[in-house]
């Protein structure tokens, strides 16, 4: 009898090198700052060739785990939250996931950034965000888009927090929900009461936020996630609708 046996799933070299890496890096026995050998070294460590090993770096740039500084020497690098969310929010996409399911996170995740904004608010964490409320009344007035400075404004507040899993957690929906209302502000029905409302609650927030009030930018907080989900309703357009694409205008992803 002739035993046969299944194909051998083998990963590509490159693949096999960049796991490799990357398992040195999040065991911490390679940390932010250091410096890589040569793709030369490295070709002879793992026994390929400089081409291999070049693709496995640039799946570790993409990655955001190694940069190339002066010298076009290689060094570990700690990804930004922004450098990791546009993954998430392509398989966010490809999921065909909807501006309702995006709205829901953000009913839990957006009030609960600002309450902990709150608690750990400083003078130095305000002034970005009433310079941001200040530009963003000068936008609407000279007839300008809002959607970047509302997108900052939301980022700042869960800075605010310092709360790195919140970041993680909330760049990702934040990449295609902010974005995805944009559409109400160009409603030529809608547009301008869409706007002040938005100032409107941007500028309750601050204002709590200036008092340590927990309680009441909680609850302006909710009632503006709640107000674009209304807005929603107002225009006519279908919740329930997939998220159809990434943010094309740079300007709304600042």
């Amino acid at each position: 009898m002739t035993q046969t046996f299944a194909r051998l799933d083998v990963p590509p070299a490159y693949k096999v090198v960049y796991e490799a890496i990357e398992t040195e890096i999040m065991a911490g026995r390679l940390n932010p700052g250091d410096q890589l050998p040569t793709e030369t070294t490295l070709a002879e460590q793992f026994g390929v060739n400089r081409s291999t090993v070049r693709e496995g770096i640039r799946l570790l740039e993409q990655s955001g785990l190694v940069r190339r500084e002066a010298g076009r020497r290689l060094h570990v690098s700690l990804p930004h939250y922004t450098e990791l969310a546009p993954r998430v929010s392509r398989a966010m996409v490809m999921q065909r996931v909807t501006f309702r399911e995006l709205w829901e996170v953000c009913m839990v995740l957006e009030p609960q950034a600002a309450v902990d904004a709150c608690e750990k608010m400083t003078p130095e964490k305000l002034a970005p965000l009433e310079r941001n409320r200040d530009a963003m009344e000068e936008a609407l007035n000279a007839g300008n888009s809002i959607t970047a400075l509302d997108v900052q404004f939301h980022a700042l507040v869960a800075e605010a927090t310092e709360n790195k899993a919140l970041l993680l957690a909330r760049e990702p929906i934040s990449l295609l929900f902010y974005p995805a209302v944009h559409v109400l502000f160009e409603k030529d029905e809608t547009g301008a009461i869409a706007g002040r409302r938005l100032v409107e609650a941007h500028t309750r927030i601050v204002d709590a936020l200036r008092a340590r009030d927990v309680e009441t930018v909680q609850t302006w907080m909710t009632k503006h996630i709640v107000d674009f989900k209304r807005g929603y309703d107002v225009c006519g357009l279908d919740i329930d609708a997939p998220v159809d694409r990434m943010p094309a205008d740079p300007d709304l992803s600042d």
